[in-house]
């Protein structure tokens, strides 16, 4: 990347606009309603803010974990294999098509399941239930997976260092992103009730967004 070794470093191993790129993509994909999301808003719609909010931190810890393991279960393979990163992006974009085209086929039954009342939980069950919606989450595990090393500069060192950093990056995005939907499905609970429509265009916008990002995942990538 020719101008790269100039451009200001954090932690000495990422340069900034690095960084700003992951931020973006992340972005991109984490405002996409997926499995976490339509959690956190279900949560709201039946329990409220609180129960919201704690399921946002459970999802929130969940992906980190999935970040902890790609970066030691990955970051070294990456490093030395141009072959395997290739078919990590090439898998993972092959998925995120996947996801997108069942979102559209599904859009319509989004309204069913985020309307459903339930049993209020107690605050270690919810954050619980929300971690282990995170962990098991396809889409956050096909980003870490496929778009995460695409950001990382091997040449740099310290693979396993700059994944866990553009991690927490991910991760303060969705912590945002997440507290957002759930504080804005709590407010407006009758809004969503009265025109289940709306989550069905919802559903389908996020899922030809999730179409064009695998496309993207899978054209672009390390010149290495």
């Amino acid at each position: 990347m020719a101008g790269a070794r100039h451009a200001p470093t954090l932690s000495g191993v990422l340069t900034a606009d690095r960084v700003l790129a992951f931020a973006a993509v992340s972005f991109l994909l984490i405002v996409i309603p997926g499995p976490s999301v339509l959690f956190v808003v279900g949560r709201a719609l039946a329990q409220g803010r609180r129960a919201a909010l704690t399921t946002v931190l459970g999802n929130t810890l969940g992906a980190y974990v999935l970040v902890v393991a790609v970066a030691l279960g990955v970051g070294s393979v990456v490093e030395r294999s141009v072959v395997v990163f290739t078919a990590l992006k090439l898998v993972g974009a092959a998925y995120l098509v996947y996801l997108g085209v069942k979102a559209i086929r599904q859009r319509g039954a989004l309204p069913g399941a985020v309307t459903g009342d339930g049993p209020a939980r107690g605050g270690l069950r919810t954050l619980w239930e929300g971690f282990t919606v995170g962990v098991a989450n396809p889409k956050t595990i096909v980003f870490f997976a496929a778009v995460l090393p695409q950001f990382v500069d091997p040449a740099q060192g310290y693979v396993i260092g700059q994944m866990l950093l553009l991690g927490v990056v991910f991760n303060v995005i969705a912590l945002a992103s997440d507290s957002v939907w759930g504080l804005a499905a709590a407010t407006a609970r009758g809004w969503f009730v009265r025109s289940p429509r709306r989550l069905a265009v919802v559903g389908g916008v996020g899922g030809l967004s999730m179409i064009g990002l695998g496309v993207t995942v899978a054209v672009t990538g390390r010149n290495d």
